[in-house]
Protein backbone atom coordinates (compact mmCIF):
# COMPACT_ATOMS: atom_id res chain seq x y z
CA UNK A 1 0.00 0.00 0.00
CA UNK A 2 1.32 3.41 -0.91
CA UNK A 3 2.36 5.72 1.90
CA UNK A 4 1.76 9.44 1.85
CA UNK A 5 3.95 12.21 3.14
CA UNK A 6 3.84 15.93 2.73
CA UNK A 7 6.78 18.02 1.61
CA UNK A 8 7.29 21.68 0.96
CA UNK A 9 7.47 23.03 -2.55
CA UNK A 10 8.14 26.48 -4.00
CA UNK A 11 4.97 26.65 -6.08
CA UNK A 12 5.38 25.48 -9.69
CA UNK A 13 8.88 26.80 -10.28
CA UNK A 14 11.08 25.03 -12.76
CA UNK A 15 14.36 26.08 -11.14
CA UNK A 16 14.86 26.09 -7.40
CA UNK A 17 17.42 28.56 -6.10
CA UNK A 18 18.13 32.26 -6.48
CA UNK A 19 16.41 32.45 -9.86
CA UNK A 20 13.40 30.51 -11.10
CA UNK A 21 11.73 29.67 -14.38
CA UNK A 22 8.03 29.55 -13.53
CA UNK A 23 5.73 27.20 -15.43
CA UNK A 24 2.59 28.12 -13.55
CA UNK A 25 1.67 30.85 -16.00
CA UNK A 26 2.65 32.04 -19.45
CA UNK A 27 5.23 34.81 -19.45
CA UNK A 28 3.17 36.85 -21.91
CA UNK A 29 -0.01 38.38 -20.56
CA UNK A 30 -1.60 38.17 -24.01
CA UNK A 31 -1.39 34.37 -24.12
CA UNK A 32 -4.83 32.79 -24.16
CA UNK A 33 -6.24 29.75 -25.88
CA UNK A 34 -8.84 31.82 -27.67
CA UNK A 35 -6.41 34.35 -29.16
CA UNK A 36 -7.44 35.11 -32.74
CA UNK A 37 -5.09 37.72 -34.12
CA UNK A 38 -4.66 38.53 -37.81
CA UNK A 39 -1.19 38.93 -39.25
CA UNK A 40 -1.61 42.71 -39.29
CA UNK A 41 -2.47 42.78 -35.58
CA UNK A 42 0.28 40.54 -34.22
CA UNK A 43 2.27 42.28 -31.50
CA UNK A 44 5.91 41.44 -30.69
CA UNK A 45 4.72 39.75 -27.48
CA UNK A 46 2.25 37.61 -29.41
CA UNK A 47 4.89 36.69 -31.96
CA UNK A 48 7.25 35.52 -29.21
CA UNK A 49 4.47 33.50 -27.64
CA UNK A 50 3.63 31.79 -30.92
CA UNK A 51 7.29 30.94 -31.51
CA UNK A 52 7.14 28.78 -28.38
CA UNK A 53 4.04 26.91 -29.47
CA UNK A 54 4.63 23.99 -31.82
CA UNK A 55 2.42 21.16 -33.03
CA UNK A 56 2.30 18.34 -30.51
CA UNK A 57 4.87 15.64 -31.11
CA UNK A 58 3.47 12.51 -32.74
CA UNK A 59 3.60 10.34 -29.63
CA UNK A 60 1.49 7.24 -29.07
CA UNK A 61 -0.37 7.70 -25.78
CA UNK A 62 -2.52 4.60 -26.17
CA UNK A 63 -0.48 2.97 -23.38
CA UNK A 64 -0.47 6.08 -21.20
CA UNK A 65 -0.30 8.56 -19.76
CA UNK A 66 -4.00 8.95 -20.43
CA UNK A 67 -6.60 11.65 -20.74
CA UNK A 68 -9.48 10.87 -18.39
CA UNK A 69 -11.80 10.33 -21.36
CA UNK A 70 -9.53 7.64 -22.82
CA UNK A 71 -8.27 5.92 -19.67
CA UNK A 72 -8.88 2.20 -19.16
CA UNK A 73 -10.81 1.03 -16.14
CA UNK A 74 -8.83 0.61 -12.95
CA UNK A 75 -8.50 1.59 -9.32
CA UNK A 76 -6.86 4.98 -8.94
CA UNK A 77 -6.49 7.58 -6.23
CA UNK A 78 -8.24 10.79 -7.21
CA UNK A 79 -6.11 13.92 -6.73
CA UNK A 80 -8.27 16.14 -8.90
CA UNK A 81 -6.25 16.89 -12.03
CA UNK A 82 -4.16 13.73 -11.50
CA UNK A 83 -5.45 10.21 -10.93
CA UNK A 84 -2.67 7.89 -9.77
CA UNK A 85 -2.26 4.17 -9.27
CA UNK A 86 0.90 3.70 -7.17
CA UNK A 87 2.31 0.20 -6.90
CA UNK A 88 3.57 -1.62 -3.84
CA UNK A 89 7.05 -0.14 -4.27
CA UNK A 90 5.83 3.46 -4.61
CA UNK A 91 5.47 6.06 -1.87
CA UNK A 92 3.60 9.22 -2.84
CA UNK A 93 4.67 12.54 -1.38
CA UNK A 94 2.76 15.77 -1.62
CA UNK A 95 4.45 18.87 -3.07
CA UNK A 96 3.01 21.81 -1.14
CA UNK A 97 3.66 25.52 -1.57
CA UNK A 98 4.58 26.49 2.00
CA UNK A 99 3.36 30.08 1.65
CA UNK A 100 -0.10 29.24 0.30
CA UNK A 101 -0.47 25.61 1.43
CA UNK A 102 -1.57 24.79 -2.13
CA UNK A 103 -0.86 21.30 -3.46
CA UNK A 104 1.26 21.90 -6.57
CA UNK A 105 2.42 18.43 -7.54
CA UNK A 106 3.10 14.85 -6.52
CA UNK A 107 6.38 13.03 -6.11
CA UNK A 108 6.51 9.26 -6.40
CA UNK A 109 9.45 7.72 -4.55
CA UNK A 110 10.21 4.34 -6.08
CA UNK A 111 12.27 1.42 -4.87
CA UNK A 112 13.88 0.38 -1.63
CA UNK A 113 15.33 3.33 0.23
CA UNK A 114 13.83 5.82 -2.21
CA UNK A 115 16.35 5.02 -4.92
CA UNK A 116 14.40 6.88 -7.61
CA UNK A 117 11.87 9.68 -7.66
CA UNK A 118 9.38 10.99 -10.20
CA UNK A 119 7.95 14.48 -9.71
CA UNK A 120 4.65 15.12 -11.50
CA UNK A 121 3.01 18.43 -12.34
CA UNK A 122 0.20 19.11 -14.80
CA UNK A 123 -0.63 22.35 -16.61
CA UNK A 124 -3.21 23.71 -19.01
CA UNK A 125 -2.21 23.89 -22.67
CA UNK A 126 -3.67 25.21 -25.93
CA UNK A 127 -6.10 23.06 -27.88
CA UNK A 128 -4.08 22.83 -31.09
CA UNK A 129 -0.46 23.46 -30.06
CA UNK A 130 2.04 21.81 -27.78
CA UNK A 131 4.14 23.66 -25.20
CA UNK A 132 6.83 21.07 -24.41
CA UNK A 133 9.11 22.44 -27.15
CA UNK A 134 9.24 25.88 -25.60
CA UNK A 135 9.40 24.66 -22.03
CA UNK A 136 12.37 22.36 -22.57
CA UNK A 137 14.23 25.15 -24.38
CA UNK A 138 13.71 27.42 -21.38
CA UNK A 139 14.87 24.70 -18.98
CA UNK A 140 17.95 23.96 -21.10
CA UNK A 141 18.90 27.63 -21.46
CA UNK A 142 18.58 28.15 -17.71
CA UNK A 143 20.73 25.15 -16.83
CA UNK A 144 23.36 25.89 -19.47
CA UNK A 145 23.59 29.48 -18.23
CA UNK A 146 24.43 28.14 -14.77
CA UNK A 147 27.22 25.91 -16.04
CA UNK A 148 25.28 22.66 -16.32
CA UNK A 149 24.60 20.46 -19.30
CA UNK A 150 21.39 19.71 -21.19
CA UNK A 151 20.87 17.23 -24.04
CA UNK A 152 17.77 16.31 -25.99
CA UNK A 153 17.27 12.55 -26.28
CA UNK A 154 14.60 10.55 -28.09
CA UNK A 155 12.48 8.62 -25.60
CA UNK A 156 9.37 6.46 -25.52
CA UNK A 157 7.20 9.53 -24.93
CA UNK A 158 8.96 11.81 -27.38
CA UNK A 159 11.86 14.16 -26.80
CA UNK A 160 13.38 14.03 -23.32
CA UNK A 161 15.77 16.53 -21.76
CA UNK A 162 18.68 14.94 -19.89
CA UNK A 163 20.47 17.42 -17.68
CA UNK A 164 23.23 17.80 -15.14
CA UNK A 165 22.30 20.64 -12.81
CA UNK A 166 25.15 22.47 -11.02
CA UNK A 167 25.07 23.38 -7.36
CA UNK A 168 27.64 24.36 -4.75
CA UNK A 169 28.50 21.72 -2.17
CA UNK A 170 29.32 22.33 1.50
CA UNK A 171 33.01 22.46 0.65
CA UNK A 172 32.46 25.12 -1.99
CA UNK A 173 32.97 22.79 -4.90
CA UNK A 174 30.48 22.59 -7.76
CA UNK A 175 28.49 19.38 -7.87
CA UNK A 176 26.07 18.20 -10.53
CA UNK A 177 22.70 16.54 -10.04
CA UNK A 178 21.41 14.48 -12.97
CA UNK A 179 17.75 14.53 -13.96
CA UNK A 180 15.55 13.56 -16.88
CA UNK A 181 12.71 15.86 -17.89
CA UNK A 182 9.79 14.15 -19.62
CA UNK A 183 7.09 16.28 -21.25
CA UNK A 184 3.77 15.05 -22.61
CA UNK A 185 1.49 17.34 -24.62
CA UNK A 186 -1.99 15.91 -24.16
CA UNK A 187 -5.38 17.25 -25.25
CA UNK A 188 -5.38 20.74 -23.71
CA UNK A 189 -3.01 19.67 -20.94
CA UNK A 190 0.72 19.28 -20.43
CA UNK A 191 2.19 16.70 -18.05
CA UNK A 192 5.73 17.17 -16.78
CA UNK A 193 7.61 14.33 -15.12
CA UNK A 194 11.11 14.76 -13.69
CA UNK A 195 13.12 11.62 -12.99
CA UNK A 196 15.87 11.85 -10.39
CA UNK A 197 18.03 9.51 -8.34
CA UNK A 198 18.83 6.17 -9.97
CA UNK A 199 16.15 6.78 -12.60
CA UNK A 200 18.19 9.69 -13.96
CA UNK A 201 21.22 7.50 -14.61
CA UNK A 202 20.22 3.86 -14.85
CA UNK A 203 18.06 2.68 -17.76
CA UNK A 204 16.45 -0.14 -15.77
CA UNK A 205 15.47 2.25 -12.97
CA UNK A 206 14.24 4.75 -15.55
CA UNK A 207 12.11 2.04 -17.15
CA UNK A 208 10.40 1.34 -13.82
CA UNK A 209 9.81 5.05 -13.32
CA UNK A 210 8.33 5.35 -16.80
CA UNK A 211 6.01 2.42 -16.07
CA UNK A 212 4.55 4.54 -13.28
CA UNK A 213 4.32 7.62 -15.52
CA UNK A 214 2.35 5.62 -18.07
CA UNK A 215 -0.31 4.80 -15.47
CA UNK A 216 -1.03 8.50 -14.86
CA UNK A 217 -4.46 9.82 -15.83
CA UNK A 218 -5.03 13.57 -16.36
CA UNK A 219 -8.38 15.24 -15.74
CA UNK A 220 -8.13 18.75 -17.17
CA UNK A 221 -11.71 19.90 -16.75
CA UNK A 222 -13.60 22.14 -19.15
CA UNK A 223 -12.72 25.53 -17.70
CA UNK A 224 -10.99 28.12 -19.87
CA UNK A 225 -7.40 28.40 -18.67
CA UNK A 226 -4.31 30.21 -19.86
CA UNK A 227 -1.50 28.02 -21.25
CA UNK A 228 0.88 26.88 -18.49
CA UNK A 229 -1.64 27.51 -15.73
CA UNK A 230 -1.15 24.91 -13.01
CA UNK A 231 -4.12 22.55 -12.83
CA UNK A 232 -5.69 22.14 -9.41
CA UNK A 233 -4.75 19.15 -7.28
CA UNK A 234 -6.81 18.07 -4.29
CA UNK A 235 -6.65 15.39 -1.63
CA UNK A 236 -9.35 12.75 -1.25
CA UNK A 237 -11.03 13.10 2.19
CA UNK A 238 -9.64 9.80 3.48
CA UNK A 239 -6.07 10.75 2.54
CA UNK A 240 -6.45 14.23 3.99
CA UNK A 241 -7.36 12.61 7.30
CA UNK A 242 -4.36 10.26 7.00
CA UNK A 243 -1.93 13.14 6.36
CA UNK A 244 -3.29 15.09 9.31
CA UNK A 245 -2.96 12.05 11.56
CA UNK A 246 0.64 11.54 10.45
CA UNK A 247 1.44 15.20 11.10
CA UNK A 248 -0.13 15.05 14.55
CA UNK A 249 1.77 11.86 15.42
CA UNK A 250 5.06 13.35 14.25
CA UNK A 251 4.50 16.49 16.29
CA UNK A 252 3.60 14.58 19.44
CA UNK A 253 6.46 12.10 19.21
CA UNK A 254 9.17 14.69 18.73
CA UNK A 255 8.50 18.45 18.60
CA UNK A 256 11.77 18.92 16.73
CA UNK A 257 10.60 16.73 13.85
CA UNK A 258 8.70 18.65 11.20
CA UNK A 259 5.74 16.84 9.60
CA UNK A 260 6.66 18.73 6.43
CA UNK A 261 10.07 17.11 6.17
CA UNK A 262 11.22 17.20 2.59
CA UNK A 263 11.69 13.98 0.73
CA UNK A 264 13.81 13.35 -2.40
CA UNK A 265 13.92 16.60 -4.36
CA UNK A 266 14.55 17.88 -7.82
CA UNK A 267 17.02 20.68 -7.10
CA UNK A 268 17.99 22.81 -10.07
CA UNK A 269 20.34 25.56 -8.98
CA UNK A 270 21.48 28.13 -11.47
Amino acid sequence: MAMFRRKKDDAASQVEGDEKVDLSEDTDETATESADVTSEEITPEERRRRSRLRPREDVDLSNGPFDVDDAPEGDRIDFGALLLAPGEDVELRLDVDESTQVLTGMTAVIGEGGASAVQLQVFAAPKTSGIWYGIRREIAESILAGGGTADEVDGDLGTELHVRMPSQGPDGRTTFSPARFIGVDGPRWFLRAVLSGHAALDDDAAERAMEFVRTVVVRRGGEARAPRELLELTLPPELLAQVREQEQSAGESDPAVSPLERGPEITETR
